[in-house]
């Protein structure tokens, strides 16, 4: 029994996991403007999505996943983000110059997670979570970061808004 599943799952992330090779996956840091007041600044009005897990500990993190066999990486974010939050790549604008890869362990196997920026075209576009989430939250940065409970999910954020700072 134990080899079917060693074959039914060759190609697959776990299947990585299983024989400790580095599991990849992707996702995008979304965020959307809200209409600010006309003495603030644009950044005052950023907010993030986040997402909380339904299995584990119930983390909070923008859409990601695992990268499925023939498809790249960005190919992934946008796939994850439309199953995990409903969101398709035409409602997003993807951000030329931002990406960044996290390295951290995962029941004690190496994991790289890619994330690029996008940014909401309506910020009043619905969010429909798949059963993998059961909430979100579009918060403002000390909020995101706030939620995110991992150092290095809050430093990703931190620089984010650096970067869309720096583009006003």
């Amino acid at each position: 029994m134990l080899f079917l599943l060693d074959l039914l799952c060759f190609s697959t992330a776990l299947c990585a996991v299983k024989r400790g090779m580095a599991v990849r996956a992707c996702g995008l840091i979304i965020y959307r403007r809200l209409q600010s007041g006309p003495s603030s600044k644009v950044t005052d009005g950023i907010e993030y999505l986040l997402l909380q897990t339904s299995y584990g500990t119930h983390h909070w993190t923008p859409p990601k996943g695992h990268v499925d066999p023939g498809e790249d990486d960005l190919q992934t974010a946008f796939r994850e983000t439309q199953e995990e939050a409903g969101l398709q790549a035409s409602q997003l604008t993807l951000i030329e110059g931002y990406k960044k890869e996290l390295h951290y362990p995962v029941r004690g196997k190496p994991k790289t997670v890619t994330y690029w920026l996008a940014e909401m075209k309506d910020c009043n576009t619905e969010i429909k979570l798949s059963e993998e989430h059961q909430a979100f939250q579009w918060l403002r940065l000390e909020d995101a970061c706030r939620f995110a409970e991992y150092e290095d999910m809050q430093a990703m954020l931190k620089e984010v808004h650096q970067f869309l700072c720096s583009k006003e």
